[in-house]
């Protein structure tokens, strides 16, 4: 069964549904309100391997969550944002993301949302961190570009400032795409990633990365990254001449609108169980939270995105940037959860594709 976004057009916020409170899917996570059986619980997987508490071995990237606003509400969506989400990260909380940045060694800023494009302090905050000399990944819906005649020119802003584009595409067919994300986004998103060719992205030899990220539009696993690499960069060129550097395959990790999609189809069950049965011990040596910090539109500190998703803050006295300690960050236990099994099963799953 696919995700449908049919009728679906607002946030669970929006619509006030129980979903939107976060006690409500930790409860279900958690617990035996949907499924009787007693699965294994993840702290345990990795006690098994001598690495719980699981800690971090360095922190290298800075993810920042400019904002929940984004002109899309796609179904599988874990941050559940939309049009009608006005959380937005201020300009103060920016400059003290820059003061931390600007004081110690993190390799790489990572800009997500919603759209993180829609903040109105984004090209501020790209300038500003662009004098920081270092990696720069924008994580962009590429409808974004399309969306309004002031993002039109993003594919020139990203090159001005190199800045590594990081695109959603759930599929090479415009049905699967579109049963995802919403009517015409297929479209729309070949039509910005032309553009983003056209200067040069995704061609080689020009220093422009652009990646694509996959995700299964339904209750089951990613397939192989390499070979759907290769599918989607043949069918893509095939069809539309577009040309990409790396494809990115992603579990869909069972919070939010995809949780309430799993709810609602009946496959909850199946699908932890399928989460469960692939856990791989090397995925979770490898996860994302072991070098990440994730920072919230309010500059809350998470251990990654999923666990902001589900407001579990760090295990730590600094849970602000307004308190940062790097070494005490460096040193945490990181928090985990039932969840976690959606980024160790198979492959592994992170914001960079499979860890495995």
């Amino acid at each position: 069964m696919s995700i449908a976004v049919k009728e679906k057009k607002q946030s669970l916020q929006f619509r006030g549904d129980d979903l939107a409170n976060v006690k409500t899917q930790l409860k279900i996570l958690n617990g035996k309100e949907v499924i009787q059986k007693e699965l294994p619980r993840f702290q345990e997987k990795l006690k098994a391997i001598d690495i719980f508490p699981l800690k971090p071995t360095q922190v290298d990237i800075f993810q920042m969550n400019l904002g929940k606003m984004c002109n899309q509400v796609c179904a599988h969506c874990h941050v559940d944002a939309g049009p009608d989400r006005k959380e937005i990260m201020t300009k103060e909380t920016m400059q003290v993301c820059l003061d931390i940045l600007a004081q110690y060694d993190v390799s790489t800023i990572d800009m997500t949302g919603g759209a993180p494009e829609m903040n109105p302090n984004f090209r501020w905050f790209v300038e500003e961190a662009s004098k920081l000399g270092k990696k720069f990944i924008d994580r962009c819906n590429l409808t974004i570009i399309l969306a309004n005649p002031k993002y039109h020119d993003l594919p020139h802003f990203f090159k001005e400032h190199n800045i590594e584009v990081v695109s959603s595409l759930p599929h090479y067919s415009s049905k699967k795409t579109d049963s995802q994300r919403g009517d015409g986004v297929f479209d729309k998103s070949i039509k910005a990633l032309q553009m983003l060719n056209e200067v040069g992205y995704g061609i080689e030899g020009t220093g422009l990365p652009l990646n694509l990220v996959y995700n299964p539009s339904g209750a089951f696993l990613p397939g192989s990254q390499e070979t759907l690499e290769k599918q989607f960069k043949h069918k893509l060129r095939k069809d539309f001449g577009i040309e990409f550097n790396n494809l990115y395959a992603i579990t869909n990790i069972p919070i939010s609108r995809f949780l309430e999609y799993l709810l609602q189809s009946g496959n909850y069950e199946g699908y932890m169980e399928k989460l469960v049965d692939a856990y791989n011990p090397a995925a979770a040596q490898n996860v994302m939270c072991r070098n990440t910090l994730s920072i919230s539109w309010d500059g809350y500190i998470y251990d990654c995105d999923f666990n902001q998703m589900l407001d579990l803050k760090v295990n730590a006295k600094s849970k602000h940037i307004k308190d940062f300690d790097f070494d005490e960050l460096s040193n945490r236990d990181i928090v985990l959860g039932q969840h976690c099994f959606g980024c160790t099963a198979g492959a592994g799953s992170s914001c960079g594709g499979e860890v495995a």
